[in-house]
C-alpha cells in the first residue's frame, strides 16, 4: 500500500510541476457521508470533514485536470433494535482520497467535472454505549469510488464545489469471518470552499 500511495503523491506533485498552466491550492469542507449496499439498513449517515492539496493543471481554455490529496472523514451513525431496545452507534472511518478530477468550464467560472477516485484506509472505529472497538482489520486497506460535480472558481481565486463519490467497492474484507451477505460501500456528498494560490 505504501508504495501505491507514494506512486499517487508522486503523480500529484510531478504532473503538476511539468506543466507551466498549473494552480496550486487548498480545500476543506464538510462531508456527508453514508454506508451504502445489502443489509445496511440500520445505516442512516453521519455529517463530519475533509481538508487537503489540489492542483490544477489547464489543458486548454475549457478543460483541465485537477489531482488532489484529501483527508476525509467517513462513514455513518445507526441504531438497531435488539428485544425492543434501541441500539445506537458510529462507524468512524478516515481516508487519504486521491481523487483524479476531469474539469469542463462550461461557462466563465463554472465547471463540471468527473472522474475516479481511490481511497487508503487511515483507521476505522465503531463507536457505541461508552465503548470503541477498533475494526480496521474487517475493512479492506483501498477503496474505489467515481465522483461526479459541479464547482466555481472566482477570478481571486476562492472557489466552491459540491461532489458526489460513488463508492464502487465492497470494503468488507470477509477473510475470516461471516458476513451474512452485507455489503460496505461508500456514498458521500462533499460541499468545500477552496483557495488556488
Amino acid at each position: 500500500m505504501k508504495k501505491v500511495l507514494l506512486f499517487f503523491v508522486t503523480a500529484f506533485f510531478g504532473i503538476a510541476v511539468v506543466n507551466a498552466q498549473v494552480s496550486f491550492g487548498a480545500k476543506a469542507g464538510v462531508n456527508l457521508s453514508d454506508i451504502s449496499g445489502e443489509i445496511v439498513d440500520s445505516f442512516d449517515g453521519r455529517t463530519s470533514l475533509f481538508f487537503g492539496a489540489v492542483a490544477e493543471i489547464q489543458i486548454s481554455e475549457q478543460f483541465s485536470f485537477q489531482p488532489e490529496l484529501l483527508f476525509s472523514s467517513q462513514g455513518s451513525d445507526y441504531s438497531e433494535d435488539f428485544d425492543g431496545e434501541d441500539f445506537e452507534g458510529t462507524v468512524k472511518v478516515n481516508y487519504l482520497n486521491v481523487p483524479l478530477m476531469a474539469k469542463y468550464y462550461v461557462a466563465e467560472g463554472f465547471s463540471i467535472e468527473a472522474g475516479p477516485q481511490i481511497g487508503f484506509l487511515l483507521s476505522a472505529k465503531d463507536e457505541y454505549e461508552d465503548q470503541e472497538d477498533d475494526i480496521k482489520d474487517f475493512l479492506k486497506s483501498t477503496d474505489f469510488g467515481v465522483n461526479f460535480g459541479l464547482g466555481y472558481k472566482l477570478d481571486s481565486g476562492l472557489n466552491f464545489s459540491a461532489r458526489y463519490n460513488l463508492g464502487l467497492s465492497d470494503n468488507i474484507d470477509a477473510d475470516g469471518f461471516e458476513t451474512d451477505g452485507a455489503e460496505y460501500k461508500n456514498s458521500v456528498i462533499q460541499i468545500g470552499l477552496g483557495y488556488f494560490f
